[in-house]
């Protein structure tokens, strides 16, 4: 079971991928939310997560900088972070890389898109 943080400013967003996880028969433990980075990194805090989907464009600290923060700290070096983007341009895919996302997926995304890209972590 994988207990998994979903960082995403759209409350929409969030509920989305969990329909979305489900229908990919990815085996859910807790799923924890968080609106920002600043939310994120208090949830990994104070929560046993073991996979983490997050946004890149969100207010307060956008996924990169919640990425960065996050890999800084040797508690969460290797938890593996799956950035969800609507990014067109190739620069902030780039830059997650850089800084230790362990793959992305593009909004809109497909239950297919999900499972594949979640595979290696199940």
């Amino acid at each position: 079971m994988i207990d998994l943080l979903i960082v995403d400013d759209s409350a929409a967003i969030r509920k989305i991928l969990q329909r979305v996880l489900r229908q990919a028969d990815v085996p859910l433990g807790e799923v924890y939310e968080a609106a920002d980075g600043l939310e994120a990194l208090q949830v990994v805090e104070t929560q046993k997560v073991s996979l983490i989907l997050a946004d890149i464009n969100m207010p307060n600290m956008d996924g990169l900088q919640f990425l960065r923060k996050l890999k800084e700290d040797s508690r969460w070096k290797s938890l593996p972070v799956i950035m969800v983007t609507t990014e067109g341009g190739q620069a902030k895919v780039m830059a997650a890389a850089e800084l230790g996302a362990a793959g992305y997926i593009r909004k809109p995304f497909t239950a297919d898109q999900i499972r594949h890209t979640l595979a290696a972590f199940l």
